[in-house]
């Protein structure tokens, strides 16, 4: 059973120092639990702050607007975070890549369990909740450029994955040769594919917007599922591979990635 944060949100945090020591927080405890939840977390709490620097330097047309969306944004990744560890409902695409913290698969999937999860829904729940009862088309062009700022952290993320992850190339290789979806589902897909269904959510309310969440986080899960565990025997042994030679400490993979 999913549970979903009513899109009428109101968050905690009044300012986005406040969600980046929850995010500390969140890193903090997974390390302490020596699970790879901590991984996402990081990825997550490096965007946040890049987001914040953006807003800061004047980057979004409404800057106001624009961190009130990062601070739901990030809540829903929060709240998830701390429901699933207290045994209360999250959405199914949550619950997957929640289960996986502790399996042996590789760094990248369990940073793309993460993605799949924020990116693919909670992104449009968050931006069509800013935008209730009121024109969205005023946020396409900020919402854009968050794309632009994610999409500036990939080869930053790619490079320092390259050092704890030494055979990650591989799985680059056998994506362009046999097209799986797990090694081609990117960031710029993801982000692009959000903003239609931010539309779709902010044009509905009530059951049909339940409906509409439950349909979207079924899909979703189902990439997190292919993400968790390849179909072909191809991707699954490559990865198998890529896992023996990465990195084991999860405490390095943390320090490397902070460098």
């Amino acid at each position: 059973m999913s549970k979903f944060i009513n899109t009428n949100m109101t968050s905690p945090y009044s300012s986005i120092d406040e969600v980046l020591a929850e995010l500390d927080s969140i890193i903090d405890d997974a390390l302490s639990q020596n699970s790879y939840l901590a991984l996402f977390a990081y990825v997550y709490r490096r965007t946040t702050a890049q987001i914040k620097a953006e807003i800061e330097a004047g980057s979004f047309e409404d800057p106001e607007r624009m961190t009130t969306f990062d601070i739901n944004f990030a809540s829903l990744y929060i709240n998830a975070y701390r429901n699933y560890f207290s045994e209360t409902p999250v959405t199914k695409c949550w619950q997957i890549s929640f289960d996986a913290r502790n399996d042996n698969i590789t760094i990248l999937q369990h940073i793309l369990l993460g993605m799949n999860a924020h990116i693919n829904l909670d992104l449009a729940i968050a931006a069509s909740s800013v935008m209730r009862g009121q024109d969205i088309a005023p946020l396409e062009r900020d919402f854009n450029k968050v794309n632009e700022v994610l999409g500036s952290l990939v080869d930053e993320l790619q490079g320092k994955l390259g050092k704890v992850s030494f055979l990650m190339f591989l799985v680059d290789f056998i994506g362009r040769e046999h097209d799986e979806n797990i090694i081609n589902f990117g960031m710029l897909q993801a982000r692009g594919q959000s903003w239609k269904i931010t539309t779709e959510f902010w044009e509905l309310d009530g059951d049909d917007l339940k409906a509409k969440q439950d349909e979207v986080d079924y899909t979703v899960s189902c990439i997190a599922q292919h993400i968790r565990q390849p179909k072909t025997y191809i991707a699954r042994g490559v990865f198998k591979l890529v896992k023996r030679f990465e990195e084991k400490d999860l405490s390095k993979i943390i320090e490397v990635m902070r460098s």
